[in-house]
């Protein structure tokens, strides 16, 4: 009997240190689970830190590129508050000057001297502005003073055309457009591709885009401008072609001067 219960303990001892030892392999199996969870997740947060940290730094560029873009948005505004006051009082003057046309048989002896005051200062007026189609504009007046002597066209209708190229100089002030010219450059000839924004700025860039420049009007010459305004060029002249959708871009913009 006392032999059966010794070998009855000495069995159960074996099969208790075989349980321990199970278990402790079965512990070191879930630690080992749970540290490579662990370990994922401290990964995942720090992948997640990185992309935080980048979305962050990411911001704050843009909000010092919204701020510069307000500031200049802003400038802009003020500046085209100042010429829509002077295109208001010049459409003024020329609706005052189309209501005038109906008397013409009354003032026909004082059109003909505006007519030819209007002329020059039209002229000088080109002369002085930014050269965008430059021969175009200064052909039309030359056909324009032609007119003048022209017995077969009457007073009011000279008037009229006069008055049609005011107002297509004035629109030149409101658009977007891009056309092809040829430009001295570097002493050569070179075909480029002309952005002009309004009267705001002109601009070239070469069909090859390698060279870019602008009208500085205080100079009275274009002047070559850095890589950076390479891209914003090349997106105006999209817009303007209507080959991108409207879009905020950076251009040379000289300060508006005093009047005199």
């Amino acid at each position: 009997m006392k032999k059966q219960r010794m070998k009855a303990v000495a069995l159960s001892t074996v099969l208790s240190a075989g349980a321990l030892m199970g278990s402790a392999v079965m512990a070191d199996e879930t630690l080992d689970q749970i540290l490579q969870v662990s370990q994922a997740k401290t990964t995942l947060a720090q992948d997640s830190q990185k992309r935080i940290d980048r979305l962050s730094q990411e911001t704050d560029d843009l909000l010092v590129q919204f701020k510069q873009v307000n500031k200049q948005i802003e400038d802009i505004r003020l500046y085209n508050s100042q010429l829509e006051k002077q295109i208001a009082n010049q459409l003024a003057v020329i609706k005052d000057l189309d209501e005038s046309i109906e008397n013409v048989t009354v003032i026909e002896r004082r059109i003909q001297p505006l007519v030819l005051r209007m002329l020059d200062a039209l002229e000088q007026f080109v002369e002085l502005d930014k050269p965008f189609k430059l021969e175009e504009r200064l052909d039309r007046i030359a056909m324009l003073r032609n007119n003048q002597e022209r017995a077969d066209i009457s007073v009011a209708e000279k008037f009229r055309q006069v008055l049609e190229a005011y107002k297509i100089e004035s629109e030149y002030g409101r658009f977007i457009e891009a056309y092809r010219d040829t430009l001295n450059i570097g002493g050569q000839d070179r075909e480029v591709n002309i952005l002009r924004v309004g009267r705001v700025s002109l601009m070239y860039q070469t069909t090859d885009t390698e060279q870019s420049g602008a009208w500085d009007s205080t100079q009275g010459a274009w002047v070559e401008l850095d890589d950076s305004y390479r891209n914003q060029i090349l997106k105006g002249l999209r817009i303007a072609r209507n080959q991108a959708s409207k879009d905020i871009m950076f251009v040379p913009v000289q300060a508006p001067e005093a009047a005199q």
